[in-house]
């Protein structure tokens, strides 16, 4: 299931977010240290292999939490003279080092799932305070899951979306070794291994996952369609542009850059078409995932209108047409010809 990196169409302020994510990966290093010390208090007391396989692998995500954290600090900085644009772009490789991390755990748990199988020592110690622990730490890891998700979606951040999955797979390896402990306690101890193997191609799968989500930010991708179409309708409802041709929107980061050219009438002037390319800018930089919009006005008499199919194609993707959009612009009531809409 793949989890779209950015939600609904609002974005706080730099000092909101920067608490927002700062809260979540002091949260998450919490978490883990106490599930650590709860799971190894269980596994001394009772000998639960499974407790204690589950202890090493929070000892695991607290190690990454300090990473996490560390990186969450940093990608949160505001600009200065070296970083003009900010530290965000620091953020997927903090999704990155988590994708590494679930890929380590679901390969530990995979060779040890097999390993046990194989051998044929699958042996769970019995005892009602492992059960409690780990039905413990399941539900803890899937509050944790479900805010790390919703704050994450909501702040734009890859690398909070992608800690959020890693504390699902937590739920799932939580839950896998719940099962080898009831099945032991039934006198099927064999299910806990079984169950694991099961958990850990989740796991692998979640890892991929997220490196696919977050080399996309790296390498300049596009942004979804309904994204790029929301950038083309927002220039041509400005009353003085025409049309729009040569729209370039790609991640830099887990933010947007825009480049576009707008077309308008020649009989401006510089005044003017300095204020169109004004509103055209700042209407688009409110959209929340867009960082920079460079625009190029092209004046009419000097012929440098022209079709775009790739912006029909885009438009009409979304269920739009690009003529009805400029048609319904054209109808308002706008400020005579040679007035500019004033930018808000």
């Amino acid at each position: 299931m793949s989890i779209r990196p950015y939600g609904p169409r609002s974005y706080p302020g730099p000092m909101s977010r920067r608490r927002s994510l700062r809260r979540i990966g002091a949260l998450v290093l919490a978490v883990n240290v106490t599930l650590v010390v709860a799971k190894g208090a269980v596994f001394w007391w009772t000998g639960s292999l499974a407790v204690g396989s589950e202890a090493v692998n929070s000892l695991a995500d607290s190690a990454y939490s300090i990473v996490v954290l560390a990186g969450l600090y940093l990608t949160t900085r505001p600009a200065d003279f070296d970083h003009p644009h900010g530290h965000e772009r620091i953020e997927p490789f903090v999704s990155l080092f988590v994708a590494a991390g679930i890929l380590a755990a679901g390969g530990l748990v995979a060779y040890r799932s097999a390993t046990t199988v194989l051998a044929g020592t699958a042996t769970v110690t019995q005892g009602p305070a492992a059960v409690a622990v780990l039905a413990i730490a399941a539900v803890a890891k899937f509050g944790l899951y479900r805010y790390c998700l919703r704050i994450g979606r909501s702040q734009h951040s890859p690398a909070v979306v992608a800690t959020a999955l890693d504390n699902r797979n937590d739920v799932l390896t939580a839950s896998a070794a719940l099962v080898g402990v009831l099945g032991a306690r039934a006198g099927y101890p064999i299910l806990d291994p079984l169950a694991a193997g099961v958990v850990s191609v989740g796991i692998l799968l979640t890892g991929v996952e997220v490196i696919r989500d977050n080399v996309g930010y790296l390498v300049g991708r596009a942004p979804a369609d309904d994204l790029r179409a929301e950038i083309v309708r927002r220039a041509l409802e400005l009353e003085d542009v025409e049309g729009v041709h040569d729209v370039v929107a790609h991640y830099v980061g887990p933010q947007v850059d825009v480049s576009m050219h707008v077309e308008v009438e020649g009989k401006r002037t510089l005044f003017e078409a300095h204020d169109i390319e004004t509103a055209v800018k700042e209407t688009v930089e409110a959209i929340p995932e867009v960082d920079d919009v460079f625009v190029h006005v092209d004046p009419k008499e000097l012929g440098e209108w022209k079709d775009d199919p790739d912006t029909d194609e885009l438009l009409g993707a979304v269920g739009e047409d690009l003529d009805d959009t400029e048609s319904t612009t054209d109808a308002e009531d706008g400020p005579e010809d040679g007035d500019v809409e004033p930018t808000t």
